[in-house]
C-alpha cells in the first residue's frame, strides 16, 4: 500500500488557528478530539490541487515584503500556498506535537525555475525525519511544487518542539557568518497582521502585545518567513532563476522594531544576515547557492 494521500483546500484564518492552539492549552488538550494521539510523524501526502498564480495575491504578498512588482512569483511566495498544508497536518490528530508552540528552525528553498503569474501549480507536503535536537526534537515538512508533471519549486522547514534535549545530536546548518554593513530596516508594529493577511499565518504570537503574552513573548513578533522574504527582497535581482536559499532563524524581532541587514558574495552566490542594529545579535542568517 502506498501513502495515504489528503486533498486540502486553502482554508484557514481563525477557525484554523483555533485548532492549533487548543492542543497546546492545559486541561483542554486532554479532551476527545483535541487531544494528540500520535507519536511518530504520520506517514500521510497532504496535497493541494491547482493552485492559481494570480496576479492580485502575488502583488498583495510583493507589497508586504518588499518585492517589485513583476511577472513572475517571488522565490518565497509558493510558501504561502503551501502554508494551509502545513496548518492541516500539524493541526491533524495523528501528528504528535501542537502547532502552537512549535518553533520553526530553518528554511530552505529551491527554486528549480521562476513560476510565472497566471500558471497553475500543485503542491504536496510530506512530514519526515523526527529526530533528537539539542533543545528536543526537530522534524522536517518537505514540500513539492509542480507544474503539470515539471518540479518546479521544493522547500524544506524545520520545526523544532522544545523539550528534554540530547548533547549529542546533530547539530542544524552552519552558515557564514557576515557584517551587517547594509541598511536599517523599520519594522512596524503591524507587520505580523499585514504579512498574517497575505500569508494566512495568523499565530497570536505575531499578532498584537496582549496576545503574544499569553504565550510566553514579552510582546509580538515579526513572523520568520517575513524576515526571510524581505532578505531574499534585497538580493533577489542578483539572483539566476534556478536558485537554492536557505536560512536559520536565530532571535525573534520584537514589533516594532529596527534590524540591519548585510551581505556579502561568495562563488557559489550570497551570504546574509539580518540583526538587532543595537547589539550586533542576529535575527535569521542565510545563504544563497546557483543551481
Amino acid at each position: 500500500m502506498g501513502t495515504p494521500v489528503k486533498v486540502v483546500d486553502g482554508g484557514g484564518g481563525l477557525g484554523t488557528m483555533v485548532k492549533a492552539a487548543l492542543p497546546a492549552v492545559p486541561g483542554v488538550n486532554q479532551l476527545p478530539g483535541v487531544r494528540k494521539t500520535g507519536k511518530d510523524l504520520p506517514p500521510l501526502e497532504l496535497r493541494r490541487e491547482d493552485v492559481a498564480v494570480t496576479r492580485s495575491e502575488v502583488d498583495r504578498y510583493a507589497a508586504v515584503c518588499g518585492f517589485p512588482r513583476k511577472d513572475v512569483a517571488p522565490v518565497p511566495y509558493l510558501h504561502m500556498l503551501a502554508f494551509p498544508l502545513h496548518m492541516a497536518l500539524m493541526t491533524d490528530a495523528s501528528f504528535p506535537f501542537p502547532a502552537i508552540g512549535s518553533v520553526h528552525l530553518e528554511n530552505s528553498i529551491t527554486q528549480h525555475r521562476p513560476v510565472a503569474i497566471g500558471e497553475t501549480v500543485s503542491l504536496s507536503l510530506k512530514a519526515a525525519d523526527l529526530r533528537a535536537s539539542t533543545k528536543g526534537r526537530a522534524w522536517d515538512m518537505n514540500v513539492t511544487a509542480t507544474v503539470g508533471d515539471e518540479v518546479v519549486w521544493e522547500s524544506v522547514s524545520t520545526y523544532l518542539r522544545v523539550g528534554k534535549g540530547d548533547p549529542e545530536a546533530e547539530p542544524g546548518s552552519t552558515f557564514a557568518q557576515v557584517q551587517a554593513k547594509g541598511p536599517v530596516w523599520s519594522v512596524p508594529e503591524n507587520i505580523g497582521r499585514t504579512y498574517g493577511a497575505v500569508s494566512g499565518d495568523r499565530n497570536p504570537i505575531h499578532l498584537y502585545p496582549l496576545t503574544a503574552k499569553v504565550l510566553g513573548f514579552p510582546r509580538h513578533i515579526a513572523h520568520g518567513m517575513w524576515s526571510k522574504a524581505r532578505c531574499i527582497a534585497a538580493l533577489e535581482n542578483r539572483f539566476p532563476d534556478a536558485v537554492n536559499v536557505s536560512v536559520a532563524f536565530k532571535k525573534p524581532i520584537f514589533l516594532p522594531g529596527k534590524v540591519q541587514f548585510g551581505a556579502e558574495q561568495n562563488p557559489a552566490g550570497w551570504d546574509f544576515t539580518l540583526v538587532n542594529p543595537k547589539n550586533g545579535a542576529p535575527h535569521l542568517v542565510g545563504r544563497t547557492t546557483a543551481l
